[in-house]
């Protein structure tokens, strides 16, 4: 049987013959959509030259530059977030995309607003995960002067200028977490919520919802001061340590960022009577949530999807680029999941 031709490959695509060696020659570009049928065509009839029109595809299709700014590099979920974004990017069909994602151990407003205006100089369009702060709004808005969107992952931002958001419905998280304690409790008593900083957006919100679903449905229940944490692990352990002390009816901890290791760390050293009695809701998929998980020390983690959120990202972003004057935000809510106990995956 002979070899597939360009003339048989022309006629399987029906396009012209022109058109296929504009493609193969890379002399001139050619719509996606054609190039998409000559591939399907030229798969179908076994086309001796497949490998090079794939390329000729990839060659054709824009090329982004993309940064991220990461918090926190020491902490495994923001290394596992980043893996996910660039495996996104990777995967991504209809764009050619250079990746730089960069973490910023100095969570001051300062560094952070630095970072991303250095970062901007070399990108088409940016996504960061900060604390809301009047310096991080005035670098979006110097960005945006520049034709540089800004969109807001995980947590949102009050800056005007920001392009867009995506994250999940933060409002839902905290009633979903107050919900499983409230469900799972051995008997009422004093509930603790826990959280990184007030000026996490996600943060403030799941915790105004947390409290309001407890007033509305477990009003049995008492529920403390929230109290910080900064996201350092050893801080949540000390505050641990200290309401297992001093509340003998501690019923649940609602873990809202960062400090679910120290908070484990913690669980651990208390008789596994006492451990029985105390219900944990975390926003963390990281190792050491899984593993608490696995122990049975977490009842639930309410978590952004490492699969989905950065495939929604990408999309945004590379939507944004191509309508930079925009004067409209793009906000994407992706669905957190629920990670119990049995339904952890190993």
């Amino acid at each position: 049987m002979n070899r597939p031709t360009i003339a048989d490959l022309s006629k399987a695509a029906g396009v012209s013959l022109s058109t296929v060696n504009r493609l193969l020659h890379g002399t001139t570009s050619v719509r996606q959509e054609t190039i998409d049928r000559i591939l399907d065509a030229a798969d179908a009839i076994g086309f001796y030259g497949l490998g090079s029109l794939r390329a000729r595809k990839r060659e054709n299709l824009p090329h982004r530059k993309l940064g991220f700014l990461m918090q926190q590099s020491h902490r495994p979920l923001y290394q596992m977030w980043a893996e996910g974004i660039t495996d996104a990017a990777n995967r991504y069909a209809d764009a050619v995309i250079a990746t730089n994602v960069q973490f910023e151990d100095d969570l001051s407003p300062e560094a952070v607003a630095a970072n991303l205006v250095k970062m901007g100089e070399d990108a088409d369009g940016l996504a960061i995960i900060t604390a809301d702060h009047p310096l991080v709004s005035q670098a979006i808005d110097e960005l945006r002067a520049r034709g540089v969107p800004v969109v807001a992952y995980v947590t949102d931002l009050s800056a005007a200028s920001r392009a867009g958001f995506v994250g999940t419905d933060n409002w839902k998280a905290g009633r979903t977490a107050a919900w499983f304690i409230s469900q799972t409790a051995t008997e009422p008593g004093k509930v603790v919520p826990l959280i990184g900083s007030n000026r996490y957006q996600c943060q403030d919100i799941s915790d105004a919802s947390f409290r309001s679903y407890m007033r509305e449905h477990a009003s049995d229940f008492q529920v403390a001061d929230t109290i910080l944490t900064h996201e350092e692990p050893e801080n949540a352990y000390s505050i641990f340590r200290g309401l297992i002390d001093k509340e003998p009816e501690l019923r649940g901890l609602f873990v809202n960022g960062g400090g679910i290791s120290g908070v484990l760390r913690a669980m651990r050293e208390l008789p596994v009577e006492r451990q029985r009695n105390i219900r944990i809701i975390c926003r963390d998929i990281g190792p050491e949530a899984r593993k608490g998980l696995t122990e049975g020390l977490i009842t639930a983690a309410l978590c952004h999807s490492i699969e989905n959120m950065p495939r929604q990202l990408i999309e945004v972003m590379l939507h944004l680029v191509e309508h930079r004057n925009t004067a409209s935000i793009e906000q994407r809510i992706v669905p957190f999941e629920i990670v119990t106990p049995e339904s952890i995956w190993t």
